[in-house]
């Protein structure tokens, strides 16, 4: 008998910046959309600063190695805001 490993944690898969929000395509088709507010490093980054992002743990986060700055996908799904 065989098993696989069933991901129960959302995962991200894509991200888009607006002017004003993040947006974040989940891997099981959900989207999550927060205020850039939120995240004063990336309210005040340029274009291609926000570009510059990949995706740790499997989609479980989103880096940005430029801004030094980290988001969590559960952080967004849950709407904990992050403390500065």
């Amino acid at each position: 008998m065989s098993s696989s490993k069933i991901i129960t944690e959302p995962r991200a898969i894509e991200i888009v910046f607006t002017d004003h929000e993040l947006t974040v395509q989940l891997m099981d088709g959900r989207v999550v959309s927060t205020p850039l507010a939120w995240f004063p490093r990336l309210l005040h980054a340029n274009a291609l600063q926000r570009a510059n992002w990949e995706l740790v743990g499997d989609g479980e986060g989103i880096h940005w190695p430029e801004l030094d700055d980290d988001i969590s996908v559960e952080g967004l799904i849950f709407g904990i805001k992050p403390g500065r």
